[in-house]
């Protein structure tokens, strides 16, 4: 049986650290916003691994300042026993999202074979890049791909996704000019109902500001085309 004095003791103990942690925090907040300038909002501060460091988060960035606020280190953190990048691991977090509010009426989808695996990208029609891995994308065996586009490069790509959207087949047309650089007819004046800026919104909500940025169903995201081979390794990652 465990001792009620000692446990109460150790909670008491653990809480005091807590609350004094909570101070800290708060203290090295009120420290570093004048050195950061009003422009910069200071989101969160947390106490890293290492002794008298402190994580300060603005915006999607990251950077480090001891317990004074007397320096501020703009960089990686890496863990020199494991060599692991200890800002990415926190960046990669805190742009995770829950892949269930994806409104994934929104999308095109694309199956092929069993479809088990499931991604969602963001995609814009005039991005090289977006081609690249959709070429990518067509060579991948039992997949379930989401694709919204993301019209952000030119007013030209909000036409030709429009004309995509208000095709009979929207996924044929989206591959057709994606892989095949086959342009899309003009939409009918009938079609005016476009997901344009509900995609726009959405990105924005999760903060993607490139194409392609690729979501998987895990939350975690990669920015940018990858080829088959890391795609793969992603997926066998995600339980």
């Amino acid at each position: 049986m465990i001792n009620k004095k000692i446990l109460v003791s150790v909670l008491f103990a653990l809480a005091s650290q807590l609350a004094w942690a909570d101070t800290q925090e708060a203290s090295v907040k009120k420290l570093l916003q004048p050195k950061v300038g009003e422009g910069a909002v200071i989101e969160s501060v947390a106490k890293t691994p290492f002794a008298n460091i402190f994580e300060v988060k603005i915006g999607d960035e990251l950077i480090y300042t001891d317990s004074e606020a007397k320096f501020i280190f703009i960089g990686r953190l890496i863990d020199a026993q494991s060599s692991r990048d200890l800002t990415q691991a926190r960046l990669d977090e805190m742009n995770r999202i829950k892949f269930s509010d994806l409104p994934l009426d929104l999308a095109l989808k694309s199956v092929k074979g069993n479809g088990k695996r499931v991604i969602a990208v963001f995609e814009d029609p005039n991005c090289g890049y977006c081609k690249r891995f959709r070429k990518t994308i067509n060579e991948m065996k039992d997949i379930t791909v989401y694709t919204f586009m993301y019209n952000i490069l030119s007013d030209d790509s909000r036409t030709k996704s429009k004309n995509i959207w208000c095709s009979a087949d929207k996924l044929k047309a989206w591959d057709d000019w994606m892989i095949n650089n086959k342009t899309p007819a003009a939409a009918a004046e009938t079609c005016a109902t476009t997901p344009h800026e509900k995609v726009l919104e959405l990105g924005r909500k999760f903060k993607v500001t490139g194409t392609p940025t690729i979501f998987f169903a895990d939350g975690s995201r990669i920015p940018g085309a990858i080829d088959a081979k890391m795609l793969e390794a992603k997926l066998a990652a995600i339980k």
